[in-house]
């Protein structure tokens, strides 16, 4: 199979928390009223990315990698027996429940798919704009259960304001949620795996009230407050051309927040494929195995091997590998 770079289109999910920015500016082509997620690099049951351009154009990345076998995935990607990553555009119009992800040693176990670590990068922000991360102090089971059960559960939670540029890491376990007016790059685990706590009573498509997962919430969550994370903002100088900083490296993912103003070249080597996800600007992407365009909101799959690429034009982007 041949290794090019690839644009991918992504699927969407429109749930009752969405917005429209995704659509409208962001370039996602849809029917849908409101696009809460554009899954940018997806191999999961629940959305597959497909192949816009190249010899594989209208093949899923998922059938694609199949036929290509590990090699396209890197060396980096043997410890891991699914394709290791799923990134997200997330669009938060309202508040999204609050809630956790398993370890994989829980979900593998009761969910019968991986766990999930995740990172956000604020793509923008409203002002005033707040996330929910982990508990102002520690507290018991007992607790947190009767805060569940008497709505008091918000008054214990750490409320951290939030502007464009931020980064937040979420280790499995982790109660966490996104609060409106927030537009997110999530790097994550391959799960969909979520138990919701809280949902501010909110009804369903279905006209029910949405299904809260309090018994395994007990089970999984840290009730603790969440401690520093410190790779941060690193910078670091590993592609020329280009201002780079590394934003999370952990076992199950290293991401890396690059600006490009005229030309900077980077290589995807024998480790690891390189995702890139353009959150502003237009950028030309160049390699032996072709060149390809991309704008603001559209993400590239370059198979691990594919070696070096420049990146051309004004534009701010995010890479993940492993």
């Amino acid at each position: 199979m041949m290794k090019y770079p690839m644009k991918l289109i992504a699927p969407l999910k429109d749930y009752l928390w969405g917005g429209t920015r995704l659509r409208d500016e962001y370039g996602k082509e849809t029917q849908l009223t409101q696009v809460a997620e554009s899954w940018e690099l997806a191999c999961h049951k629940d959305g597959k990315s497909v192949i816009a351009n190249g010899a594989a154009a209208g093949q899923t990345l998922a059938d694609w990698l199949a036929a290509a076998g590990v090699d396209a995935l890197g060396t980096n990607a043997a410890k891991f027996p699914y394709f290791p990553l799923l990134i997200k555009l997330i669009d938060a119009h309202d508040n999204l429940s609050v809630q956790v992800h398993p370890s994989d040693n829980y979900a593998l176990r009761v969910e019968g798919e991986y766990g999930k670590t995740e990172m956000w990068y604020i793509v923008d922000a409203a002002p005033g704009a707040e996330l929910l991360y982990g508990f102002q102090r520690e507290i018991s089971r007992e607790e947190f259960l009767r805060r569940i059960e008497d709505n008091t559960l918000l008054d214990i939670v750490q409320r951290v304001p939030v502007q464009k540029g931020d980064v937040f890491f979420i280790p499995a376990g982790t109660l966490h949620a996104i609060g409106k007016g927030i537009l997110i790059c999530e790097i994550q685990q391959n799960s969909n795996t979520t138990y919701r706590i809280y949902d501010y009573g909110r009804i369903g498509a279905d006209g029910r009230p949405r299904d809260l997962h309090i018994e395994k919430a007990l089970e999984v969550t840290h009730l603790a407050p969440v401690e520093p994370y410190t790779v941060f903002g690193t910078v670091v100088d590993i592609f020329w051309g280009a201002r780079v900083r590394l934003l999370a490296a952990c076992d199950y993912f290293t991401v890396y927040h690059l600006r490009a103003a005229g030309e900077c070249t980077l290589a995807a080597g024998d480790d690891s494929f390189h995702c890139l996800t353009v959150l502003s600007g237009h950028l030309t992407l160049r390699s032996e195995r072709g060149e390809i365009e991309a704008w603001k909101g559209e993400s590239i799959f370059l198979p691990a091997g594919l070696g070096a690429y420049s990146l051309t034009g004004v534009g701010e982007l995010i890479l993940s590998k492993i």
